[in-house]
């Protein structure tokens, strides 16, 4: 596994490198064939609610050393960790050292009473275990050096940051219109200032954080996803726009980095939404296979686009470009095609963005251009 993780460019520190090849995974993934736990890049299901929809996993360790390097621990530091499984804590253990702290914090009983359990059979006796709702944080074990948040969440609460040291720093996968990044954030001028990101995918937070994003059905197979559960939608409209034909407009310009040219677009105006399409559609000629996964969109009135690409080797490889539908789909067309282009120009690169948290009173972020609100803040998002 650790020579997986070292093939893919993950572990970049000699400390999470020795601390993922110390501690035994298969330990806390008992009911898992060996091949399966030590898979670099594969996340267990540990618990299920009624619907078999994931209350709680354990990780892919690829995506917990992204986190873990991306936190640069230190030996000595206090660490909280929001969401347990028991692993994660481990090798939170193993970086901090006997002189360090580690607190590891579930909402479910269950999945602590597990934890702790794992953690005992591992030799990590000395973790504390604890169960709290992620939002109020762990105020008793506080101030915290580092926070490791490890289920996807939808703002930053206020005890978080209160229960930081002065060189605290946060790192979370937070969601803002459909997609979730992990940040890792420092403290800057009162609010928080990202020192990276990376692409993830977690479980969504259970308790008062919990959140669920608005789903907007526009016809059989077709839904928009979007934050905002007061933005408003022409669903006739667009629902008569989806059986139109489409237009097709190419950018000329390159399409790589779809993780960072996802956060552009969705990041780029609130009138951006995530379409989603059922491989029924696609396959009927309806829309393209962007669609299956989630795509950004840019919806206007009863008209919307969406990205596509296509081979094209003068771009390198291939090509970025748009279709639309609806009676506006040229003007909209244009748009989008517009920030294909300046993101190929100004922005094809990894870490392009600078991101901020901005604490604000409870409501009163309005979603903007560059800006995405929260319930106790708002994202603000630049790119250079």
């Amino acid at each position: 596994m650790v020579g997986e993780l070292e093939g893919m460019g993950v572990l970049q520190s000699k400390a999470v490198a020795k601390a993922v090849a110390t501690v035994p995974r298969h330990l806390f993934a008992a009911d898992q064939p060996l091949e399966s736990a030590y898979a670099a890049n594969k996340a267990l299901v540990i618990k299920r609610d009624g619907s078999g929809n994931a209350l709680s996993s354990l990780s892919a360790t690829h995506i917990q050393a992204v986190m873990l390097e991306q936190a640069e621990i230190e030996p000595g530091m206090r660490v909280l960790e929001v969401g347990s499984g028991g692993y994660n804590a481990a090798l939170l253990a193993e970086l901090v050292g006997e002189a360090g702290t580690v607190v590891t914090a579930d909402i479910d009983a269950e999945i602590v009473e597990r934890a702790r359990a794992c953690l005992d059979a591992a030799g990590y006796g000395r973790v504390q275990v604890v169960l709290a709702d992620a939002d109020g944080g762990v105020p008793e074990h506080a101030p915290f050096d580092r926070i490791i948040v490890t289920a996807g969440a939808w703002d930053i609460p206020p005890a978080w940051l209160e229960q930081m040291s002065e060189r605290g720093r946060i790192v979370v996968p937070l969601r803002m219109r459909g997609l979730t990044r992990s940040f890792a954030f420092d403290r800057e001028d009162g609010g928080l200032v990202s020192a990276s990101y990376r692409l993830c995918g977690f479980v969504p937070m259970q308790g008062s954080g919990a959140y669920t994003e608005r789903l907007v059905p526009i016809a059989d197979g077709i839904a928009l996803q979007v934050d905002d559960q007061r933005q408003e939608f022409d669903t006739e409209a667009l629902a008569a726009a989806v059986h139109t034909p489409r237009l097709e407009v190419w950018s000329g310009a390159a399409f790589d980095l779809p993780d960072e040219l996802e956060l552009f677009l969705a990041t780029s105006t609130p009138q951006m939404a995530m379409l989603h399409g059922s491989k029924q559609l696609v396959d009927q000629g309806a829309l393209a296979l962007s669609v299956t996964r989630g795509v950004p969109a840019l919806v206007v009135g009863g008209s919307f686009a969406y990205r596509t690409k296509r081979p094209n080797e003068e771009t390198g490889g291939f090509e970025s470009g748009v279709f639309a539908h609806g009676p506006e789909a040229e003007a909209v067309a244009a748009r989008y095609v517009d920030l294909l282009r300046r993101w190929a120009s100004d922005h094809r690169r990894r870490g392009a963005a600078r991101i901020r948290y901005v604490r604000m009173p409870e409501g009163t972020a309005e979603p903007s251009a560059g800006v995405v609100a929260k319930r106790f803040g708002a994202v603000q998002i630049s790119w250079s």
